[in-house]
Order: structure tokens, then sequence, then C-alpha cells
């Protein structure tokens, strides 16, 4: 079921691309629509968790599958809902190969009144062979991240709206 008024893709992919730590990690939104997404993360020496095998920090998994998660559910809700991560469960399935980047796809699946549920993936050459599996549940409508409320503010508008 489509919202009422659709959200502001090109403004979502903006606002997103800005936030501190998706800068910090290279993040960048492959491609963003009604209920799906795709980001990748390059990969970066700095990123990686363990110097002796190369491999990337699992955290690095965790804020690209939260963050695209978030901009999944985003742009399945109408413009101005208020959105934060109530729940994420991530499933490690494998170490991310050294020096490949890693990709990452959700999608929304249902959305209520108050909770959007979103599945997601981080995977490299392929997404048959995934690195991890996300599932989430996003509230809505409380004290969250706007797109509209971080654009203001670093314009220098009235704050609104915390980050993810």
């Amino acid at each position: 079921m489509l919202p009422k008024q659709l959200p502001d893709i090109a403004r979502i992919v903006e606002v997103f691309e800005s936030i501190p730590h998706c800068r910090a990690l290279g993040m960048t939104v492959v491609e963003l629509r009604h209920g799906q997404g795709f980001m990748t993360v390059p990969y970066d020496p700095a990123l990686v968790g363990n110097p002796g095998t190369g491999v990337v920090h699992g955290g690095v998994i965790t804020a690209l599958l939260d963050t695209l998660c978030g901009l999944v559910v985003m742009a399945s809700v109408p413009p101005g809902t208020a959105l934060a991560t109530l729940d994420l469960r991530i499933d490690y399935l494998r170490p991310a190969t050294p020096r490949v980047a890693i990709m990452g796809s959700a999608a929304c699946d249902k959305v209520t009144e108050s909770i959007a549920f979103v599945r997601g993936h981080a995977y490299q050459e392929t997404f048959r062979d995934p690195v991890a599996t996300c599932a989430g549940t996003f509230i809505l409508g409380a004290t969250g991240f706007t797109a509209e409320a971080a654009a203001a503010a670093r314009a220098g508008g009235k704050p609104g709206g915390s980050a993810p």
C-alpha cells in the first residue's frame, strides 16, 4: 500500500548521504525507490577490524544495514514521518572478503500505523552469498529522525529530529 503522500526520494538520499557516519564510512546510495533500496560501502583499510586478516569490522556492516533499513522505511512512509530503530536482528553468516566493497539491499515488507517491518542483506560479489542478513522493526510517529528536520537543521533552520 502506497502512502497518501509519496516521499521525496531525492531529498531522502541527499540527507542520508550528509549524515556524518555515512560520510565517514563512505556509504553511497546506489538506488532508492518506494519500499526498496541499495547502498554500498567501499573497502577501506581504516575500516578493518582485524589487521591480520584485513576483514572489515562487523560494526561497519551493522551501520550499513541499520542505515539502509531506515532509508527504505523513510521511502515507504509519508514525508515528515518520524522514525527510529526499534529492533534490528543481524545474523552474520561469514566474514567479508578483504579488499572487496560491501553492498546492501533492503526491502520494507509492511507498514502499519505505528511500525514498519524491513529485511536486508549485506553481500559482496553476489547477493546469493550474503555476509549478513537482518530483520528490523522501526517505530513510526515517535520522536525520531525525519529527512525534513535534518535538512532544516543543516540549513540553519529549526532543529528537530535526531539521527537514526
